[in-house]
């Protein structure tokens, strides 16, 4: 892979990992919803698509008609799937800095806070007044939570009360850094440099490459 298309494909990367890694160096929990959380990933994956599936996939006859705009029409679709995704997937909280045995007792709380009427059934919890059912998943490498939904009748307006509820009440929870940040931030900083480095060293594949991709453009300009 050139340098250009190595750099395209690292950096939004790098930044989700290094962005990752910033969050788990907080002293504090941080809740999301899922669609920001996918969000976030499909961000940090565009470099990947751009100079592989987007590129392989580009419509030559698009491309003529359009030019170098047809990297805009594209990168515009992709927001716009992306987009889409978070909005017909169904609903998430993901909390970060948080294992299940230690957001239960708060989740329990919160709960009780908007829906007296909330049980448990092993690590599943409904919330009947509310429109709420989920259960606890966890990713145990960066030891974050996720909250599911269970079944697909839910309130939307419920699921965004129990996340202001959490939120308020994990403002007060105190937790250390976790050993995977420094990894992550590491593996940035290193994919960063080696992208600063590519590029240095090999100045002279820069211009070929740009060359490559945008040449249609540049044929007919």
């Amino acid at each position: 892979m050139d340098p250009v298309r190595f750099a395209i494909a690292v950096v939004p990367l790098a930044a989700y990992l290094g962005v990752l890694g910033l969050i788990q160096m907080r002293s504090r929990p941080l809740v999301t919803s899922g669609a920001s959380d996918l969000a976030a990933l499909g961000l940090g994956l565009m470099g990947l698509i751009f100079v592989g599936p987007m590129e392989l996939f580009r419509p030559e006859v698009a491309t003529v008609q359009f030019l170098n705009y047809i990297w805009l029409v594209l990168l515009a679709l992709y927001a716009l799937v992306l987009i889409l995704l978070s909005l017909v997937s169904r609903p998430r909280l993901v909390i970060y800095n948080q294992t299940p045995e230690e957001l239960r007792p708060l989740l329990s709380e919160a709960a009780g806070l908007v829906d007296a009427s909330f049980r448990w059934a092993g690590d599943s919890l409904v919330l009947p007044q509310l429109g709420v059912q989920l259960h606890i998943d966890s990713f145990a490498l960066l030891r974050n939570t996720s909250l599911l939904s269970s079944g697909p009748r839910q309130s939307l307006v419920g699921w965004r009360r129990l996340g202001k509820q959490l939120r308020v009440l994990l403002r007060s929870a105190q937790v250390g850094p976790r050993p995977p940040a420094l990894v992550l931030v590491s593996i940035a900083a290193l994919l960063l440099i080696a992208c600063e480095f590519r590029l240095s060293a090999e100045s002279d594949q820069v211009a070929e490459a740009l060359a490559e991709i945008f040449a249609f453009g540049w044929e007919r300009s």
